[in-house]
Formats: structure tokens, C-alpha cells, sequence
């Protein structure tokens, strides 16, 4: 069965469902300032939907607009990436200030493979002589000033705010870089992690079901679940360990419709080892999952007994009444990190809101997951649509929890992943993008008009999602006669959006060139290279000379340069430099200099790549497919070709279309309407001017002027 349009968009602002209702705090008592960051939120796309109706001016992003002050242009960081522009906003300084430069990268005090993720490195850089923690970071979190002068400060999964030790990677016996104590507020959530298992797809027919045995009627009797028709059963055959313990998943399908007829339309999913208990269960519990397929939503299912207290949920897809056709998606189980300076935290939120939900999943509807390649385009869509109404939810109800349990705090920091995600997946705004992956052909005239049409619905749900988060937080503090809210509430974005239509490998490319990637290596985000080359004396296990270096990055610069789509249907006028900006290390002048290869710039910090690029609009390192795709008109190329999917962000932060947005409204904020063009690093001295206090010599924003 296809999904119609409709259909779809229904289902999708079903975005309440699964929630656990948050009570409001009381109107003398709610957070002086919320800053909320929507993952990719773009001015132009929240504008242009303000404008159209598609969302409201009265609520959420419109109220604060109404209400408040919001910028034309929010510039974001260099490299505009996720964890760097999040440490940017959360420090007030840039990314080679701040040290995090990218989503991944490589610490030059590791082992030249080892890699780091950008949302668990140390903040504002660490010693790379010994290592050790750095006695004066370049970059401060705000919220360590805050709390140093008596501030309650709150993080509902904000990056940079985890509660982890940061060691570097791949070194034995690593000293702690980053301590626990910096990454740490008042009440912490940390961000949830995959526990082990992803997701799989299942296609069943009649053939696989049988009378179900007569335990499990006994207990779905139990449970009073009544079936019209012999209740049926199956076993998935998807046996898996989450946690330490095993689990082999069975599937019963009940007829909940009294017709007199075979009409099966319920399926619940349990453990062959437990069975299907009664219940009531206490959160983080769920009991087996049961979905009804015409709700077009999914049911989360607890794994029982797990140690990292994992979870996942069961999306029905195609149910037909009489089983000849069934397709299910199980979602890759995930669970919260156990940091134990936040595990009270922790245990707090998985007892009231409950296990860390399903993410918004690419790899379900580009079908690298197993078990999807069955499955229809628009069940895959309905799939995604699905995972973005759960994890925004169960983000919005994580955050409403926090500001419960801490309705005095100074300072709250939620982040929400949407519409980043969907503007990844669903971004096929340009023609030269091919609305099938795998048809290099369906560019142009060649493009599937229904789904370019279907694909930006997802996107303005997306955006309705995460407006209806802000709208949520905002009925939580409350509002004054005048609709003004009562907190100070921040609205920001990471980073923009922009369409891209090719996929680049570099490694190939440099392959090409003559490197020799045991000597050179590129660690790509995004359109965003960190290229590093293996130094001796740098590196634990460095291999090149100092002056082997200088040419090295010389020739590195060069190809970068010379890097240029020729393929009329892509590049303008036949024409166009792969590379927007390419910036190397600085070098001292003098070779044995004890800092050489640790140089910094504007753009380059201690552990940013020896030579740091960014593409140009339309190209990215993400979304090769395996088997590789050429695009129409190239011929025999490894390192250009169709990518499986249509948004990107780490371009030049200057571009409009990668502006972040900013709104607010608040007791505090008198000015009214457009205030221009702002940085991301003035949001954390504007945060510290709200609270009266002063920031720290590193912030390198200004304060924005919000009172009058």
C-alpha cells in the first residue's frame, strides 16, 4: 500500500503522541533565560513559512518574532558544522578558537589514525606536551563563568555540556584533556548513543505465521487484548544482545475490529524469553509493543535487563488484513550514556520521560540498513516521518523536564535535532540533484516533479516539529497579559542549509595526485577537509620530516586548487572550483621553531588539519553510494558522482543560505523587530548580560543589544 501525500503530512503532526504531559511551572517561579538551538534551522525557510501559513504567527518561532527581536542574518562558524558552531555558541568564540573545528577530526597529539568526534573533544584546546589539560584554555563554556559566580545553569543535551573525562584517542594510558567538571552543570543530560543494534527492515507473508501457542494467548488474554480472529504468530528472526543480554524478537498479530470478518490490524512485538506481560510498567519500561497499522505510528519497546538501560521502537508499515503482506521496521536500539557525574540526572530523566528514543535514521530510507530494499519509497518516508515526530517529542519532553526539576534556574540550553535531519534527507530543491539516486538521469527535466513536491512537505513538517517544540517550552514558563513570554527565550540554529548534487571522494582524489595517504590523510565533515600530514615529533608515530612537510602542504594547497568539475550539467559555464576556500597551517620561518606544525590563524586552530578546506555550494564528501553512481556526462571517474542524498551544511558561513537563525523574546528584551546581522559568538555575551555576568577573556562575541 502506497501513502498518499496526505496521509503523510496527517501523520506527521501527530506530534504529541507518545508524550508524557510536563506541568507547567508556576508563574512565579520559571528560568530567567532558555536558550533553545534548532539543529539547521534557516532564516529563509522560517520566513518564507511564517509568510505562507505554514506556521503560525502566534506560536513558537512567530510569537517570539511578535513578541521580540529576530536577525536577518545569523553568521555561524567556520566550518558550519554541527559541534563546532554549537561550541562556538556555547563559548562566544570561534572554532579555532574554541579548538573544535569539525563533526570529526584528528587531536595531533594521537596516533596519526585516530580520530575524535567534535561533540566529545576538549573545549578551548589542551597541552600537546605531555598531553595534558591545558592550564589556560582558549575557549571557556558559559556556563562555567555562570556557575563560578552562583548560577544555576541546566543542559538538556546541549553539546559540549556531557559530564565525560576527555582522554585523546588512541594513546595508552591517555591523561585526562578535558575534565568532567567543565563539561557539567546543575542538571546534565548528556546525549544519547547508539547501544549496538540498528535498525532492520522485515517483510513477512501469511507463510511465516501460525495459530499463535497457547502461552501467548493466555497472556495477550491476560492483558485484555481481545482478537476476533485466531491470534497468530511469528519470529522475526532477529535474535541480538543490547546491554548483555539476549533478546530473539516474536511478532502476534491480533483483529481488534468486531466485523465478522478476518481483518487482522494489530501487531505486538515481544520478547520470546518474557513474553507478553500484563503490565502497568514503570518508565523506562514499556512492555511489548503493540502497533496498530492504520495510526501510522510507531511503539517504543523497552529492552528489559539491559545494563545500559537500551531501548527501541516498532513502526508497522504495510499490514494486510489477512497477512499476505506485512513489512515492519525495527528501530536501532539507543540508550543514554552513563557518565557517572550525571548519572542522577540520568537516572531522573529515564524515570520520568524514559530511555533515549529512536533518532531520525538516514540509513532507513536510503536503504543501507538491512532488510528495507522491499519496502516502497514512500513506507521508507512514512518511516522517517515517524522517527521525527518521536525523537523531537521525546527532546521537547526532556527539556519540559528539566525546567520542571529547575524552575529557578538562571540559565536552560535545549538542543533539537529537527529540521536538521529532514533537510538533509529531504532537501531536493535544485535541478541538477537527481530525484533517484540511482538514475543519474533524473536531473532536469528528468526529475521526479511528484516527489520534489512530496520531499518539501517533509521539510516544512520538519519545521513545524521543531516550531512546536519552541510553542511547548514557551506554554511551560507561561506568558504575560501582553503574550510576551516569562523567560528570557533564545532562538538559535547551528547553521544554515543548501542542496548539494555531488558526492566527492577526496581520498581518491589525493590518490590520484600521487599522495601517499599513510603519509597524508583526509578527515572530511560534511563539505568541510581537515587534511593532516603524519609529522614527526607531532605525532606519537609521525613519519615526515619537517621539510618534507613544507613541500607536502605546498603540494597539497596546489591540487586543492586545481580541483575543478568540468561537467556542464553541474558546474556553470562548464566550469567551477571544487573548493571555495583552502587555508593552510602557518609556518614559522625557522624549521626547528618547537611550535612548527601547531601554527594557528584565523581559521586554523591547534588541531585543526594542516591544510583546512571548504567546498564550494553544490559538492560534498557525504552520501557516496556503494556500488558507485557516476553522474550523467562523466566517464570513468572514482571521485565525483550521485549522492544518496540532497542537504548539506559546512560551507562558508557567510553564504546566506548557511545563516543560522536567532529569535528571542523575553522580560529583558524591550527592542522590537529586525536587528540585523549578528555572529553566533555574541550569543553567549548576550546570555551573561542578561544574568549580570561579565564574561570570560576568551569570548571573542559581543553582547547583543536587546534592552532598548
Amino acid at each position: 500500500m502506497r501513502l498518499s501525500i496526505v496521509v503523510l503530512v496527517t501523520f506527521f503532526f501527530s506530534l504529541t503522541l507518545h508524550s508524557i504531559v510536563a506541568q507547567p511551572v508556576s508563574s512565579a517561579s520559571h528560568p530567567k533565560v532558555i536558550l533553545i538551538s534548532l539543529d539547521g534551522a534557516t532564516p529563509d525557510f522560517v520566513e518564507k513559512y511564517l509568510t505562507e501559513g505554514v506556521l503560525s504567527p502566534r506560536q513558537g518561532l512567530g510569537l517570539l518574532r511578535n513578541q521580540g527581536v529576530y536577525a536577518e542574518q545569523n553568521i555561524t562558524c567556520s566550518a558550519s558544522l554541527t559541534a563546532a558552531c554549537h561550541i562556538a555558541i556555547g563559548t562566544g568564540s570561534t572554532a579555532a578558537r574554541n579548538d573544535i573545528n569539525a563533526n570529526t577530526f584528528h587531536l595531533v597529539a594521537s596516533p596519526f589514525n585516530s580520530n575524535i568526534s567534535g561533540f566529545g573533544a576538549p573545549i578551548g584546546g589542551y597541552s600537546t606536551f605531555g598531553p595534558a589539560a591545558s592550564i589556560q584554555p582558549t575557549a571557556e563554556p558559559v556556563w562555567i563563568g555562570l556557575q563560578r559566580n552562583g548560577k544555576q545553569v541546566v543542559a538538556a543535551t546541549f553539546p559540549g555540556a556531557d559530564g565525560i573525562d576527555v582522554r585523546v584517542p588512541g594513546l595508552a594510558n591517555s591523561p585526562i584533556i578535558d575534565p568532567s567538571s567543565r563539561r557539567t552543570v546543575s542538571y546534565t543530560v548528556p546525549f544519547g548513543a547508539f547501544a549496538g543494534v540498528g535498525a532492520s527492515g522485515f517483510s513477512l507473508t501469511a507463510a511465516n505465521f501460525s495459530p499463535a501457542s497457547s502461552q501467548i494467548v493466555s497472556q495477550l488474554n491476560s492483558a485484555r487484548r481481545v482478537s476476533y480472529s485466531p491470534i497468530q504468530q511469528a519470529a522475526l528472526n532477529d535474535r541480538f544482545t543490547v546491554g548483555g543480554v539476549s533478546y530473539d524478537i516474536q511478532v502476534a498479530a491480533l483483529d481488534t475490529t468486531n466485523d465478522r470478518r478476518t481483518n487482522y490490524d494489530t501487531l505486538v512485538f515481544f520478547d520470546a524469553q518474557i513474553g507478553i506481560p500484563a503490565g502497568p510498567f514503570s518508565l523506562p519500561s514499556t512492555g511489548p509493543a503493540y502497533v496498530r497499522a492504520r495510526d501510522r505510528r510507531s511503539s517504543l519497546f523497552y529492552f528489559e535487563g539491559s545494563s545500559n538501560e537500551a531501548g527501541t521502537g516498532f513502526y508497522v508499515s504495510n499490514l494486510a488484513p489477512d497477512l499476505s503482506t506485512v513489512r515492519i521496521a525495527r528501530y536501532s536500539a539507543n540508550a543514554i550514556p552513563r557518565n557517572p557525574v550525571v548519572q542522577t540526572t540520568v537516572d531522573d530523566v529515564l524515570s520520568n520521560v524514559g530511555f533515549w528514543a529512536p533518532q531520525p535514521d538516514f540509513r532507513i530510507p536510503q536503504r543501507i540498513s538491512p532488510g528495507f530494499n522491499a519496502f516502497p519509497d514512500t513506507e521508507l518516508e512514512a518511516v522517517y516521518a515517524d522517527l521525527v515526530r518521536l525523537f523531537v517529542d521525546y527532546q521537547t519532553r526532556l527539556a519540559l523536564r528539566a525546567i520542571n526539576q529547575n524552575p529557578d534556574a538562571d540559565l536552560v540550553m535545549v538542543y533539537i535535532e529537527q529540521p536538521d535531519g529532514s533537510e538533509h534527507q529531504f532537501l531536493l530543491t535544485d535541478p541538477r540533484q537527481p530525484s533517484e539516486p540511482t538514475n543519474p538521469s533524473s536531473i532536469g527535466a528528468g526529475q521526479d516533479q511528484a516527489k520534489v513536491a512530496r520531499y518539501r512537505t517533509y521539510v516544512q513538517t520538519a519545521y513545524r516539529a521543531a516550531n512546536n517544540a519552541v510553542q511547548r517550552i514557551i506554554n511551560t514558563v507561561g506568558t504575560n497579559r501582553q503574550g510576551v513570554p516569562n523567560s528570557n527565550i533564545l532562538v538559535v540554529s547551528d547553521h544554515g542549509f543548501s542542496p548539494f548534487h555531488t558526492a566527492v571522494s577526496l581520498n581518491n582524489y589525493l590518490i590520484s595526485r600521487g599522495f601517499d595517504l599513510t603519509r597524508v590523510r583526509a578527515i572530511t565533515s560534511g563539505p568541510a577537509a581537515n587534511i593532516y600530514i603524519s609529522l614527526q615529533g607531532r605525532e606519537p608515530n609521525g613519519v615526515v620530516t619537517r621539510a618534507e612537510y613544507v613541500t607536502l602542504q605546498q603540494q597539497i594547497v596546489t591540487a586543492l586548487r586545481e580541483f575543478v568539475d568540468t561537467n556542464p550539467n553541474y558546474a556553470p559555464g562548464g566550469r567551477q572550483a571544487i573548493f571555495d576556500e583552502i587555508y593552510p597551517r602557518p609556518l614559522p620561518a625557522d624549521l626547528n621553531d618547537p611550535k612548527f606544525g601547531l601554527g594557528t590563524s584565523e581559521f586554523v586552530g591547534q588541531d585543526t588539519g594542516d591544510v583546512f578546506a571548504i567546498m564550494s555550494e553544490g559538492y560534498n564528501f557525504d552520501g557516496t553510494q556503494s556500488p558507485f553512481v557516476p553522474r550523467l556526462g562523466d566517464t570513468n571517474s572514482s571521485v565525483l558522482s550521485v549522492p544518496s542524498f540532497y542537504g548539506a551544511h559546512g560551507y562558508d558561513p557567510t553564504i546566506p543560505n548557511l545563516s543560522a537563525i536567532f529569535y528571542a523574546a523575553g522580560p529583558d528584551i524591550n527592542r522590537r523587530g529586525n536587528i540585523g546581522t549578528i555572529r553566533n559568538i555574541d550569543i553567549a555575551p548576550t546570555i551573561n548580560s542578561i544574568l549580570g555576568v561579565p564574561s570570560a577573556p576568551t569570548v571573542q562575541g559581543q553582547a547583543l543589544n536587546l534592552r532598548n
